[in-house]
């Protein structure tokens, strides 16, 4: 049987006619061993010679290593490999992240970035408001975005999280969230708690101030239009899914509905599991350039090395920059900061992320002695201290609430 290399290094390609995918590969074999095995793993082979590969399947089909350097492998598809209108984010994740993980010679592997040909992009809609759509729906042109998660994440009945939602926006929020958990329990069933916050958010406009509260409508495939189309007969402000548990097509197919007419917030639970590892799993870049494509309005990204979850600068970084890219066919999609957030580090997370963010704070607001209202308070003027570039302490002197969460959580 005849044998194949899917060895193409120094070679020119179209890289408009293929998806790239960068790979960090920790493995005893030759490196450029372990890459054509990922190669053929992927594409146009397996384990041993078969049969029933030919020459025009390898040219047409077959996976090409274009570059190694080092433990990092860059691997060109052709764009004829992946299926979009009946394939979609599942079948392209099968190709670029799929089999490989359990390729017993390769120790550990992480896709670490993938760039799709425009003939794959444009089959795609992005976001339908994004991070402007959001900026104008609030009023709010050139600060954070500055929001909160009730707390606790389950337990309040709809009377008790609709006031702290109202809390929260006399304090000066423009956001606020379900958590990640919460869907429609019976200790807060999704109608009754939709219905008295979208009175909570009426009466805050009533007085002069915009506000939207994303309700998570995480379900099973075959409900969670249905149960996105209700809340937003009930008076959703915007709706959240959770895209891991869900699916990217979750996202896409709430962000394509005509009848959905507010905004996406993208929860990313779960996604630990397989972005912590810095040598294996897939990094939150790809993540985010495929919840972009699929039309996630706002994505949370990471608190840039400074919150409760595990993060780098570098890494959010790089997802916060591909949120905002304005060389990509789709809207800008508003990063969101969110784990472990109190004022005190508002200036080093500004700092790093520039002002269009969307910063949040649960306990970070819910914990403040003063309670919800001054929780919001504090962080607000946080980010006023902030976007005014006046040092957080110096600032704290005339803004009691501010200076009641640094001395309860210090600046970091």
């Amino acid at each position: 049987m005849k044998t194949y290399s899917y060895l193409h290094i120094g070679e020119k390609i179209d890289r408009d006619a293929h998806v790239i995918c960068k790979y960090r590969v920790t493995t005893d074999l030759p490196m450029e061993k372990a890459a054509e095995a990922l190669a053929a793993e992927q594409s146009t082979g397996t384990w041993t010679g078969i049969s029933t590969l030919d020459e025009d399947i390898f040219r047409n089909y077959g996976g090409k290593v274009i570059e190694i350097e080092g433990d990092v492998v860059v691997i060109a598809f052709p764009e004829e490999d992946f299926c979009i209108e009946n394939g979609g984010i599942p079948q392209i994740l099968s190709i670029v992240a799929g089999n490989l993980f359990g390729l017993d010679a390769l120790h550990k592997i992480r896709l670490e970035d993938v760039d799709f040909p425009s003939g794959i992009l444009k089959k795609y809609k992005g976001p339908k408001f994004g991070a402007d759509g959001l900026r104008k729906i609030l009023d709010r042109p050139e600060k954070p975005l500055v929001g909160t998660i009730v707390k606790p994440k389950i337990g309040l009945s709809p009377k008790d999280t609709a006031k702290y939602v109202y809390e929260a926006g006399s304090g000066g929020l423009t956001n606020s969230k379900d958590d990640e958990t919460l869907v429609d329990q019976k200790f807060c069933p999704i109608e009754d708690r939709t219905k008295a916050i979208a009175e909570s958010i009426d009466r805050l406009k009533e007085e002069g101030h915009k506000m939207v509260h994303a309700v998570n409508v995480s379900t099973n495939g075959d409900k969670i239009v249905q149960l996105a189309e209700d809340v937003q007969s009930w008076g959703a402000s915007q709706i959240m899914v959770d895209v891991i548990t869900c699916g990217f097509a979750a996202v896409q197919v709430l962000a394509e509905d005509p009848k959905i007419k507010v905004p996406v917030h993208v929860h990313r639970t779960m996604h630990g599991a397989f972005t912590k590892d810095p040598l294996h799993g897939i990094a939150m870049l790809p993540i985010t350039k495929l919840v972009r494509m699929c039309g996630g309005d706002a994505l949370h990204i990471g608190t840039l090395g400074v919150g409760k979850m595990t993060g780098t600068v570098e890494g959010d970084q790089d997802s916060l920059e591909e949120c905002l890219k304005k060389d990509v066919r789709f809207k800008t999609m508003m990063p969101v900061c969110s784990g472990g957030v109190y004022p005190g580090m508002i200036a080093t997370m500004i700092k790093a992320s520039g002002l269009n963010v969307q910063i949040q704070a649960g306990g970070g607001v819910a914990g403040h002695p003063g309670g919800v209202r001054k929780g919001a308070m504090g962080m607000c003027q946080a980010i006023d201290a902030a976007f005014e570039g006046i040092d957080v302490s110096k600032y704290a002197e005339t803004h009691p609430e501010l200076r009641t969460a640094l001395d309860k959580w210090g600046i970091k």
